[in-house]
């Protein structure tokens, strides 16, 4: 056994370096957003934040204990336990399991009092939970924090309501599993679990204050080869080799990067590529998560991939099986105006600057299935700093700041903004009809699930 002096695996941060600059140019020169609707009374709001106050270490103990539990995306049992007991204790009922998905949840709030989320009367906003982690590496996306803001802002409202607040319409707080990978929002939709939602709000950690963060669609494509086994030394001319099908279409793949959008990413793994050398591999498969800033680019660089697919195919002589979205496929985040303003503004009065998209570089995007609900219905996902910007998403990194004490900054000021948002959406009738009218000059409703078919 011989062993090489194996290069500097140091990756250079000039580049992240120079986004961090050009980022704090940007947000040197940016105005802050304001919004022109009057949203809830002062004396109301007042209530919230008092309310919202007394909650606090509730919403901290709870962002801990699942930032412990780290529960994969469909297995989040304890998590989901956790928020449906701190609802119960403050006389909440809280239904687990619902539309078929073991780990959702759905609870209530009217200006009657707590229900079931059963409730149709007025008109009706989300709170969106998550607390699925992620393998190996935890809470690394900081979903601890997003489940203990949704719940904090929840009960804050629940708090003021028996302090005599009276709700304009209803309040529900949704736990929705298996973001990480799974497309769980996705999933629950089409199921009817968010029917007769009016509007769906939530907030996620990242490293800036920024209340548009552009999220690109993603879809997963695994391309299966089917060639000829043969004895790869007595007579290869007999077989038909998948594992050159599958090592083509990676290159093929590779060599299109060159002319798609610059916002527009392809990454993948081979999955397969035979048993041993001594035989021609006749079975291979590589995997790509296909991403995209809109849903019109995603659908053609599906094509594209499909059209390289089938090439390589002829040109190996072997079949290829084309399978999409084993996860159902995410569409990109559509952030509603006026929404997003009353954000910033409550965020402002906490001492957050939350910035509009363009000033953190998009190049620094990802994927989460909130794109699929905010083409159904208006929204927002906002993100709330936790860290430096140099801790990436998905590191152990992360996930230890966002468990400290600016991931426990987070709970407080996400849940507040949550709370007066969706308070001020149920209070204020114009900004309603803003928030309606600003979601369909962007499109309005998207058929999702039919959208590749």
């Amino acid at each position: 056994m011989t062993t090489t002096d194996a290069p500097s695996n140091r990756v250079s941060t000039a580049f992240l370096d120079e986004l961090r600059e050009l980022t704090e140019r940007r947000r040197a020169a940016f105005v802050p957003l304001s919004s022109p609707f009057a949203g809830a009374r002062p004396d109301d709001v007042a209530r919230v934040r008092a309310a919202a106050a007394l909650g606090e270490r509730e919403a901290l103990t709870l962002a801990r204990d699942v930032h412990g539990y780290a529960e994969e995306a469909y297995r989040e049992v304890r998590s989901v336990a956790a928020v449906a007991d701190l609802l119960r204790a403050h006389g909440v009922p809280a239904s687990v399991g619902t539309h078929g998905v073991a780990t959702a949840l759905r609870a209530g709030l009217t200006a009657d009092g707590p229900d079931d989320g059963s409730s149709t009367d007025g008109p009706t906003i989300a709170i969106l939970a998550e607390y699925d982690a992620l393998p190996d590496v935890g809470h690394a996306c900081g979903h601890h924090l997003i489940a203990a803001a949704a719940t904090g802002a929840f009960l804050a409202l629940r708090r003021a309501v028996a302090d005599g607040l009276t709700l304009a319409g209803r309040v529900l707080l949704l736990g929705t599993p298996a973001e990480e990978g799974a497309s769980g929002k996705e999933v629950l939709a089409r199921a009817g679990f968010f029917e007769g939602v009016d509007a769906a709000i939530m907030v996620h950690p990242f490293g800036y204050d920024v209340v548009d963060h552009p999220f690109l669609g993603r879809r997963q494509l695994r391309v299966t080869y089917q060639g000829v086994a043969a004895h790869a030394s007595a007579s290869p001319f007999m077989g038909r080799n998948a594992l050159d099908a599958a090592t083509l279409n990676y290159q093929a793949v590779a060599l299109l990067r060159q002319h798609i959008p610059p916002s527009d990413r392809v990454h993948g793994v081979i999955r397969e590529g035979g048993q041993r050398p001594s035989v021609v591999p006749e079975r291979a498969s590589v995997e790509y998560y296909v991403r995209s800033a809109s849903p019109a680019t995603l659908k053609d660089l599906s094509r594209r991939l499909e059209d390289v697919a089938h090439g390589v195919a002829l040109a190996t002589g072997t079949t290829a099986h084309l399978d999409w979205d084993a996860a159902p496929f995410t569409l990109p985040v559509r952030t509603n105006g006026p929404l997003a303003a009353r954000w910033a503004t409550h965020q402002a009065a906490q001492g957050r600057t939350a910035l509009a998209g363009g000033v953190v570089p998009e190049i620094l995007a990802a994927s989460t299935d909130f794109g699929n609900l905010s083409v159904r219905l208006p929204g927002i996902h906002p993100m709330i700093a936790v860290g430096d910007p140099d801790v990436a998403l998905h590191t152990r990194e992360f996930a230890e700041v966002a468990a400290g004490p600016r991931g426990d900054a987070a709970v407080v000021d996400g849940g507040l903004g949550l709370a007066l948002t969706a308070l001020d959406w149920l209070a204020d009738p114009v900004l309603r009809e803003a928030v309606q009218s600003d979601f369909e000059a962007a499109g309005g409703v998207l058929d999702v699930a039919g959208y590749f078919a």
